[in-house]
């Protein structure tokens, strides 16, 4: 168990918080992850009991059925998840995803996907990797092009977590190839959406129950109304928002490296050798 009594960022709430979610993962994610990590995804059933227990997008304000909470409440989730030993994609659907649909989305895109996504019932991801553009999102080649009141979507994703689970995706593409970054928009595909296609959930060095998929993109036709923001202004908004995902990033690289190090001093001092624990050996 993390030790955060040395903490002062967490407040009583918090605290209270914190032991809420604990509960949660005790009951519902411990006993399923071993198989997890060898079925590569996670139960849509462990979603849905994130989503009643207030585990899924804390900062959706409350007209979405959120909570309306601040980014610490992001943080206490994602710790413990770590902590646990799962990669789990329920923090890419809190702390990426949700902000594009919360800042930029259509009031009828956020009154149809934000609740579902608070409560379960819908699953995110985002795309933006592509087999040959990776953190170089100017070097994306999947294009929206407009034709009368659609987009039409082509092109391919990869390594993109949840993609085997995701009822929504927000892709990443070129409205305007002609711009490079300055003709980037963000547009959100149902994955029910005539000519999109999921891939195979690709083998990892780990991660292993954050399903990791191929998308493909042929000729996908989505409304106009599924734009989030303006057209060719999705550069800005991902640079605007990518800074949470990296502090997201981080906050489980800490809490992984917290339990990695818990584990190695448990087992130092449960092992013994010449009539000790490794432990109490002066080297050690």
């Amino acid at each position: 168990m993390l030790d955060t009594s040395g903490r002062t960022l967490f407040d009583e709430d918090l605290a209270i918080f914190r032991e809420q979610v604990r509960k949660v993962y005790a009951q519902h994610l411990v006993p399923n992850l071993d198989r997890w990590e060898e079925e590569g995804v996670v139960d849509r059933a462990f979603w849905l009991a994130c989503g009643e227990a207030g585990l899924l997008c804390p900062q959706v304000p409350q007209a979405y059925g959120g909570l309306d909470l601040d980014y610490r409440y992001n943080a206490v989730i994602g710790e413990e998840l770590t902590y646990a030993g799962s990669t789990a994609g329920i923090t890419l659907q809190s702390d990426i995803v949700a902000p594009y649909l919360i800042h930029y989305a259509s009031e009828d895109l956020k009154q149809v996907w934000l609740p579902k996504m608070v409560s379960g019932e819908a699953i995110a991801a985002i795309a933006m990797t592509e087999p040959g553009a990776g953190s170089d999102l100017q070097g994306v080649r999947t294009t929206a092009r407009r034709d009368g009141d659609d987009y039409v979507i082509s092109g391919s994703k990869t390594y993109i977590t949840n993609g085997q689970s995701a009822d929504i995706v927000v892709v990443v593409a070129k409205t305007d190839p002609d711009k490079g970054a300055k003709g980037i928009s963000l547009i959100l595909v149902e994955a029910t959406r005539e000519g999109f296609r999921r891939g195979r959930n690709l083998d990892k060095i780990g991660q292993n129950s954050a399903d990791t998929s191929e998308l493909f993109f042929e000729d996908v036709r989505v409304p106009a109304g599924n734009l989030l923001g303006e057209e060719n202004q999705g550069f800005v908004y991902l640079m605007t928002q990518l800074p949470q995902e990296r502090l997201q990033i981080a906050i489980s690289g800490q809490a992984g490296a917290q339990r990695a190090f818990d584990e190695a001093v448990k087992f130092t001092k449960d092992r013994k050798a010449f009539r000790q624990t490794v432990f109490d050996f002066q080297n050690t």
